[in-house]
């Protein structure tokens, strides 16, 4: 789905034309979405029929089929391992994001977090620091966070930072791991930032940037569905970037997820969400600093500030 990202990679709202002969019938449409909300929790409305349509229909001329309900019939009894599934949800999702997306997270994360780090650590504090970017998509958000922290800290104090990367699609997340992009993927990076921290491609690589080494070994990618009621997570977090993902899930399971990242805060750690993302009425223990930017509190509060609110 979210910058950095758009993150668990999320369903785009797109308008999608008849995909030539496919055509999904109303009980196919309903069994695809039920399926597609069991397995990642995204739900998908009417209007994201043609666009199911569209793209699972790659996948029944691979097969050779004529119906969704063939395919859909593949699905429950001819994929013992569930592979086909997995490409199923790489389908149906997809990911809009950039690096440095919503840049004032960015600026935050850098004054409030990593300027007390570095006065902390000076006085004796421990220099660890914990991140998550959960629905990382493509790696455009944790590479922006991981530019960052290596701009900001001496390169002695970046050797004890983690940055957990995550997402449900695997296509994405072998691109992310590879940290290869076009130029255009980074002419939104200040140019002495590019500079820093990418390194220009040359032969048949010409026209590409990678990611720099000491920016990508902070970064460690792994499959997450957050839907899912076991995360291969035990460290807690000082922050975790969870951005223009939740808004595709319905408001019973973003309650959930909000109370687990919360459960995997560190006292006083901050929650960072999409523009168009709210708590509003939410009973989280929560408080909104404004712009999308939340902090872990001692009691639960109901969350009163929507999207964009000024600083408390």
């Amino acid at each position: 789905m979210a910058t950095g990202a758009s993150p668990v990679s999320v369903v785009a709202a797109e308008t999608a034309g008849t995909p030539g002969q496919f055509a999904i019938t109303d009980r196919e449409f309903r069994r695809f979405r039920l399926l597609v909300s069991q397995q990642t929790g995204i739900s998908l409305g009417d209007s994201k029929r043609q666009l199911v349509c569209s793209r699972l229909a790659r996948r029944l001329r691979h097969y050779g089929y004529a119906t969704f309900s063939q395919y859909y019939e593949h699905l429950m009894e001819r994929d013992p391992d569930g592979a086909e599934l997995l490409r199923m949800i790489d389908a149906i999702t997809t990911n809009k994001t950039d690096f440095l997306r919503e840049s004032h997270h960015f600026d935050f994360l850098r004054s409030e977090l990593l300027g007390p780090l570095v006065a902390g650590a000076r006085a004796g504090a421990p220099r660890s620091l914990r991140l998550w970017s959960a629905g990382c998509s493509s790696g455009e958000e944790p590479y922006s966070i991981a530019l960052t922290i290596v701009d900001a800290l001496p390169s002695a104090w970046t050797r004890d930072v983690k940055i957990l990367a995550s997402d449900i699609d695997t296509q994405v997340l072998a691109v992310a791991m590879e940290g290869v992009y076009p130029l255009d993927r980074v002419a939104v990076v200040p140019a002495a930032l590019r500079e820093k921290y990418f390194l220009r491609g040359r032969g048949g690589r010409e026209g590409f940037v990678r990611v720099r080494p000491d920016v990508r070994q902070l970064v460690r990618f792994r499959r997450i569905n957050l839907r899912e009621d076991a995360w291969p997570i035990r460290a807690p977090f000082d922050c975790i970037f969870c951005r223009n993902v939740i808004i595709y899930f319905d408001r019973a399971l973003q309650q959930r997820l909000v109370a687990r990242f919360v459960d995997l805060l560190k006292p006083g750690g901050y929650l960072f969400l999409g523009h168009s993302e709210s708590l509003l009425g939410m009973r989280v223990g929560l408080r909104c600093l404004g712009k999308t930017v939340y902090q872990k509190v001692d009691e639960p509060v109901v969350t009163t500030a929507g999207p964009g609110a000024g600083r408390a």
